[in-house]
């Protein structure tokens, strides 16, 4: 029987750009009539050869309010426009780390990930859509011009009647014509993976051996939840009681979900007053994190410097495979840079966002990165990865355990800095600001940055003995 397909017909959207995370709106602007529609026909007219013909598609999200409204239209547009399977996150749910696993594992096509990542969800919140590639990464700028030019050209977009909704809730496999979805555990794939990079047998020994060690992961009611759950108490052996609202909320419980001393005050607060040894968030979709203790906190520049100096002596994964350079994106502090130098690596500077550092890994270049909004992976998947991080400290606290016992957060750091020194940066964090205004302020850094001191610039002009060159 021939799949039915019917052709809608529609207009144009000003302002459908992809950023460096995909396309990110308001949820009222996503519930405009034809609006996610025109983007997600957009993806597939512009996905590169050989297209969405006998495609193999992941799909999930962060759990967000219309995550699962945006997955419904995803399968009937995607199955018009030939798109032989679906793998689905079980209700909409997966991570934008276990998405890019996913996709990589299945040797998908590539995959839509429905997320605003660290941005407030609900009705009157954010949302978001983005497309990766078969990589597993978030699509270059290459691709997302093209669907940008999709977006600004579309006249019309493609339709399946499967009649009613595709059924998220139950694992396994539904047959239309034409096509398939395959609902999957969102976990599983994901918690094999982490399970062949990490020792979780020492992580598990150490955890025996030393009782007053008190772990504190805190989901911020995203994503994260239930993979903290499955790794931290199933394979791990922490009790529930390490784990703190690990339950994926369409508004993340009205919060914040972003893992810094701002927005995790719930985790920092409990950090400091129950002592605790370890202490990690992670963000609406999965792939930011935050480490601290009780008398610690670890800036995401000195994170991903540490877990790089430590990767080869205890992480499996990098022990196996060596770790081929290091790379961090511009805002970050030299830390990793130190390391780099020390160790005889490679070292890279990228610009802001996750993408750019997909070449290197696919070169071989580049084992591990970060930057300092609280991101930081590896070439084990294409995206930034929360638990991965978080891991990969239990891994390095249980390993300079076995030669100091009682080795702790502060005392690594201080270890840490006693070999490198101590690199040192300042964030400032401009919310709910509007583009235009945004705009004009940047440009005018920018020119004031290139310009010379008799055109009013700061090119030429001497601060403590120093002279800006350019």
């Amino acid at each position: 029987m021939t799949l039915s397909v019917q052709t809608v017909v529609t207009t144009p959207y000003d302002g459908q750009k992809p950023g460096t995370s995909g396309l990110r709106k308001r949820v009222v602007v996503f519930q405009q009539e034809h609006y996610t529609e025109n983007f997600v026909q957009a993806i597939f007219t512009a996905m590169p050869a050989p297209g969405p013909k006998n495609a193999v598609l992941v799909v999930g999200g962060d759990g967000r309010y219309f995550v699962k409204d945006a997955v419904q239209k995803i399968v009937r547009i995607g199955a018009a426009n030939g798109i032989r399977k679906f793998i689905i996150g079980q209700n909409g749910i997966l991570s934008t780390p276990a998405a890019s696993a996913v996709i990589r594992k299945r040797q998908a096509d590539g995959g839509i990930i429905l997320t605003a990542s660290h941005n407030p969800g609900g009705p009157q919140n954010d949302f978001g859509i983005k497309y990766n590639m078969r990589n597993g990464g978030p699509a270059p700028e290459a691709v997302t011009d093209a669907i940008y030019a999709a977006t600004r050209s579309i006249s019309e977009y493609k339709l399946a009647d499967i009649g009613s909704d595709v059924d998220l809730a139950t694992v396994g496999t539904q047959t239309y014509d034409g096509f398939e979805v395959e609902v999957i555990d969102p976990v599983d794939d994901y918690v094999d993976l982490l399970r062949d990079i990490f020792d979780f047998d020492l992580i598990r020994k150490f955890r025996q051996q030393t009782p007053d060690f008190k772990l504190l992961f805190d989901g911020l009611n995203g994503v994260t939840g239930p993979y903290g759950r499955r790794i931290f108490v199933g394979e791990l052996g922490f009790s529930e009681n390490s784990l703190d609202q690990c339950e994926p909320l369409e508004d993340f419980g009205g919060s914040h979900p972003d893992p810094n001393l701002t927005y995790a005050h719930n985790l920092v607060k409990r950090v400091e007053s129950e002592a605790i040894s370890f202490g990690a968030a992670s963000d609406g979709d999965g792939d930011r994190n935050m480490v601290m203790s009780h008398d610690w906190f670890v800036t995401p520049s000195d994170s991903v410097a540490l877990i790089a100096h430590y990767a080869a002596d205890c992480i499996p994964y990098f022990k196996r495979n060596g770790v081929h350079g290091l790379a961090r994106s511009m805002p970050t502090s030299c830390a990793i840079d130190r390391v780099a130098n020390a160790k005889n690596l490679e070292v890279f500077e990228v610009p802001t966002g996750w993408k750019f550092f997909g070449n290197l890994m696919d070169a071989g270049r580049l084992s591990i990165c970060g930057e300092e909004s609280f991101g930081t992976g590896s070439d084990h998947i294409r995206e930034k990865d929360g638990i991965w991080a978080v891991v990969a400290w239990l891994n390095i606290i249980a390993h300079v355990n076995q030669t100091t016992p009682g080795a702790s957060v502060r005392s690594i750091m201080q270890d840490f800095y006693s070999i490198y020194g101590r690199n040192y940066f300042t964030r400032y964090d401009y919310e709910e600001v509007e583009s235009d205004g945004a705009t004009k302020m940047v440009d005018r850094l920018r020119t004031f940055a290139s310009a010379a001191v008799d055109q009013s610039g700061i090119v030429g002009k001497s601060f403590s003995g120093y002279t800006v060159a350019k």
